[in-house]
């Protein structure tokens, strides 16, 4: 791999479509790679609508697609769901929420809800 693509890390987009709220749960990625799974965890930071970011235990590169885990107060379920890597910045990651269902909608919602009444 090129020097080039080793530095590469693109911030997060000036513009969003949702508002971003502190919030801090834990949280688990898996991602397969290279012929086997991954596993990382680590602690959300931000978390909105659409994304969700946090730092992990390990790497992943922008674009890469994950599978993601974590416990929201508003659900007796933990989110379960698979993820885009928009942006990177060491190992603080940002996700795009992909193929989301309307009960996962809804969590996000109510979530999104509570933490504006904070």
């Amino acid at each position: 791999m090129s020097g080039a693509a080793t530095k590469k890390a693109t911030g997060p987009r000036n513009t969003r479509r949702y508002p971003r709220y502190a919030m801090d749960v834990r949280m688990s990625v898996q991602i397969f790679r290279d012929g086997a799974v991954r596993y990382f965890w680590g602690r959300s930071t931000e978390f909105g609508m659409d994304g969700i970011g946090g730092t992990l235990t390990g790497e992943l590169e922008v674009g890469e697609v994950v599978s993601m885990e974590f416990s929201l107060p508003v659900s007796a379920f933990a989110m379960r769901l698979r993820a885009i890597v928009r942006y990177k910045i060491g190992l603080h990651y940002g996700f795009e929420f992909l193929t989301l269902t309307s009960a996962q909608r809804a969590t996000l919602a109510a979530m999104s809800e509570r933490l504006a009444g904070h």
